[in-house]
């Protein structure tokens, strides 16, 4: 439909020939030196969720103001063209898999030894790390690789409890790692060896330790306002600029195409390193995640270790609240009332920062090394895609992430009639 659409107002269009993921449409966007791309997809959301990602001509998401610009044709009669233009079907993903598989040393991934599990989620990932592995003869083991837009049983996001039989199928199948992507495969999670969830802040902290150190490639680097304060102590240990901004990859793509960035990323497995595109992409970040693992000579357990020994230990966690918007408001205007000095779930409120949401930096007694561990914050903010209220936290801890996030659940919904 999008592609009729196109054509009667007079502009060709490449109609992709069969499932892409959304970062091979990037690819192709740039490489083909198109005008744009348009993705059909509900993302790492619920399939009633179903929308459309604007893809620019530099191969990444449409920044604010072209968003803005295309919004206001919204509602308006489409011109049409005298003569329709021309339409042709086209298979993106070769060129784009050639690329990927370029970008990392997969003879070093297979000499590690190392097998891995890939989870595309029913994904439109299917397929392709499996193929680059079979390639390379890297072992592999593939499920939730069959088409199911249903995704029956989770939502194709890579965290809990949509991942909890990636874990089982770990152990199982003896695998060192369990690489996940989301339903467009532009996101990663991951599982280790031990079937314990790698959460995105940790593959991107190491992602960024492994560019840094083995790589030495210059740039500066970004993150969401959602995402873990040690990205700021690996980047301020190698004198790296660090850029925080608002949630959505579209504000790490502008930066991307106005300032030196190495890499970029967001809390929900969005990691974008600009060498390759000025895009998010799962299907890459998990070749390069067994490169780290082959390059260090470490399972991903043990890069983990490794990360929360050398800048103290991070541990983070979100709920999602699915209420209705009354009690969102209600939630949100509390909250915003509450000052630094004030007390908030039984600690003291340090300061609060308002770029995107309500985020509370928290006294919290509870952590026993007062030198390296993590700063415990608190983030209320009403997603942009979902009818829901997202509460986040990182602390020093598992136990302080989960007892302020009880506070911070029962204090949103304080505001019931």
């Amino acid at each position: 439909m999008v592609a009729e659409v196109l054509t009667t107002a007079g502009i060709p269009v490449a109609l992709a020939s069969i499932i892409t993921p959304t970062p091979a449409l990037s690819y192709a966007v740039r490489e083909r030196g198109a005008a744009g791309g348009v993705m059909i997809t509900s993302s790492h959301n619920p399939a009633q969720w179903n929308g459309v990602k604007y893809k620019a001509s530099y191969g990444g998401s449409g920044k604010p103001s072209i968003i803005s610009a295309i919004e206001t044709y919204l509602g308006k009669p489409l011109a049409a063209a005298a003569e329709p233009s021309k339409l042709e079907e086209v298979n993106f993903n070769p060129p784009y898999v050639e690329a990927i598989a370029k970008f990392v040393d997969l003879p070093a991934i297979k000499a590690s030894g190392k097998r891995f599990l890939i989870d595309c989620m029913y994904g439109a990932g299917r397929g392709i790390i499996s193929g680059i592995f079979a390639e390379a003869g890297v072992p592999y083991v593939e499920m939730r690789a069959e088409i199911n837009p249903d995704f029956p049983g989770i939502n194709p996001e890579p965290i809990l409890p949509h991942i909890a039989e990636t874990q089982k199928r770990v152990v199982a199948d003896a695998c060192d790692a369990g690489l996940v992507t989301d339903g467009d495969a532009d996101r990663i999670g991951a599982v280790d060896e031990h079937g314990n969830v790698v959460d995105a802040h940790k593959i991107f902290a190491i992602l960024l330790q492994w560019l840094l150190e083995r790589k030495g490639w210059p740039g500066d680097v970004t993150r969401a306002f959602n995402t873990t304060k040690m990205l700021d102590r690996i980047a301020a240990k190698h004198g790296r600029k660090l850029h925080e901004h608002g949630i959505g990859f579209k504000y790490v793509c502008d930066l991307m195409l106005t300032e030196n960035i190495l890499i970029g990323g967001e809390e929900s497995g969005g990691v974008g390193i600009s060498r390759h595109l000025p895009e998010r992409d799962g299907l890459l970040n998990s070749l390069l995640l067994c490169q780290v693992m082959a390059d260090e000579g470490k399972t991903l357990g043990e890069l983990v270790a490794a990360l929360q020994a050398e800048y103290g230990e991070h541990q983070y966690n979100r709920i999602d609240m699915h209420i209705n918007d009354e009690l969102k408001q209600s939630a949100i205007k509390r909250a915003s009332a509450i000052k630094a000095g004030d007390d908030f779930a039984g600690m003291k409120v340090n300061r609060v920062e308002t770029l995107d949401g309500i985020k509370f930096y928290l006294e919290n007694s509870h952590c026993t090394d007062k030198v390296n561990a993590a700063e415990t914050w608190l983030l209320l903010r009403a997603s942009g895609t979902e009818p829901l209220l997202r509460v986040y936290c990182e602390s020093c801890s598992v136990e302080s992430v989960d007892a302020v996030l009880k506070v911070a659940e029962s204090f949103v919904l304080e505001g019931r009639a």
